[in-house]
């Protein structure tokens, strides 16, 4: 598989999956060994299992997701693709938006992943042309 291919792959998977909070589709995403830091300052989820704890622990929290994700930018192995979610987490209206960093196998499993977003009071949708995104959840 194309890292291409893969990050499009990663993007609509996460974006329907995430919508209806199924951790195991994406899951399945990622290589056993996959290292991924969620956050610069957290530890590091290890490994698919590591990727399957935290989205359990996420998606219990989380209400209505709408998750929207960009084009992905695609150079060698590796891939760039923004990501934008409105939600109810813990009753609480939320939007959260972010970019993770990727890197694929030659199967096109996440082997490493890094993401940077930020979360904001209230359901914001992104500025128009955000991300020349390419999917997002029905409203």
């Amino acid at each position: 598989m194309t890292p291409r291919d893969a990050a499009a792959r990663w993007a609509r998977v996460w974006m329907e999956s995430w919508a209806r909070r199924e951790p195991e589709p994406i899951v399945a995403l990622y290589a056993a060994d996959a290292r991924v830091s969620i956050q610069p300052f957290r530890p590091r989820t290890a490994g698919a299992e590591g990727v399957r704890a935290y989205l359990e622990a996420v998606f219990a929290a989380e209400r209505d997701v709408r998750p929207r994700f960009g084009a992905p930018i695609v150079s060698g192995d590796r891939a760039a693709v923004e990501w934008w979610a409105e939600m109810e987490e813990e009753g609480e209206a939320v939007t959260l938006a972010g970019v993770s960093v990727l890197r694929f196998d030659p199967d096109g499993l996440v082997v490493e992943q890094r993401d940077s977003w930020n979360r904001g009071q209230g359901r914001r949708p992104p500025d128009a042309g955000w991300g020349r995104e390419v999917a997002s959840t029905p409203s």
